[in-house]
């Protein structure tokens, strides 16, 4: 499932993701780590949240964020 973002939330999501994701380091993914490193997909993705970590664990932590992309009220 990917959640829609603006572009302009696009940028605010990617600083969030290197800040706060515990999964991700030098820009790559430690849940895809399959003995080779693989690029984290949500700094790759511009148009949507497609990682369910980052969705559930790390972008409630950002309140006026997560409010504009889930739409709580």
């Amino acid at each position: 499932m990917i959640v829609p973002i603006k572009p302009e939330q696009a940028e605010r999501v990617n600083t969030l993701v290197r800040s706060a994701c515990a999964n991700c380091q030098d820009g790559c993914c430690l849940l895809l780590d399959d003995g080779d490193s693989h690029p984290c997909v949500q700094l790759l993705s511009v148009s949507g949240i497609c990682c369910r970590y980052f969705l559930t664990s790390v972008l409630p932590t950002d309140d006026k964020l997560y409010s504009q992309i889930i739409r709580i009220k």
